[in-house]
């Protein structure tokens, strides 16, 4: 299984009429494949929006992209709001199977880090042996390494129903001294925002 995240800077103050026009065909769309999540960002780079499909592999989302393209149903008619686009492909790490889609946080933190080159093996072992004590504090969305557009990148993804939940849940990981995981190489890089789902979104 793979997920395709989107990223989508868009004109500030589009945000209203981006959702409206990206909503209008989804039902089609979804007729061939099923969105996963619909995010846009509330802390971190402003005026993105996410949106994020999993297919079985790269060939099944050429040719389902292609169908709907063909039968006309997608895209939607945001181009002109549309300022960047990153494109990413992710593969879900084989010991935390991604959520599914239901009423999980209104709030999505999404932490990327990206790690040395060959350090992904020492990681998945690290985040194996200490992620099932993490998840009884708060759940996991899914947690990802990059394969295509960024590489050395491990996304983490995590679903609060407040900031305080969210501040509260980080202060008893590390109080509880399982958490983070000892990795035996530190990223060389870190990012993370805060995502809130749109409506719409599977992911709520």
């Amino acid at each position: 299984m793979i997920y395709e995240f989107r990223t989508y800077s868009i004109l500030p103050r589009s945000l209203p009429e981006v959702l409206k026009r990206f909503e209008e065909p989804l039902a089609r769309r979804q007729e061939f494949s099923k969105l996963w999540a619909f995010w846009h960002t509330e802390i971190g780079p402003l005026n993105q929006i996410t949106h994020v499909w999993p297919y079985k592999d790269a060939n099944e989302r050429t040719a389902i992209r292609a169908k709907a393209v063909a039968e006309g149903a997608w895209p939607p008619k945001i181009a002109d709001y549309i300022v960047d686009m990153q494109s990413d492909i992710y593969e879900p790490l084989p010991f935390a199977t991604p959520l599914e889609p239901g009423n999980h946080g209104a709030y999505y933190e999404m932490r990327i880090y990206t790690l040395k080159p060959g350090a992904f093996p020492g990681w998945a072992a690290a985040w194996k042996e200490k992620l099932p004590e993490r998840v009884k504090l708060s759940p996991l969305a899914g947690v990802f390494a990059s394969e295509i557009g960024g590489l050395n990148r491990w996304m983490h993804i995590w679903p609060y129903k407040t900031l305080q939940q969210r501040d509260d849940t980080r202060k008893a990981a590390l109080a509880s001294g399982n958490w983070p995981p000892n990795a035996p190489t530190p990223p060389v890089r870190q990012e993370n925002k805060f995502l809130i789902p749109a409506k719409f979104s599977p992911m709520q």
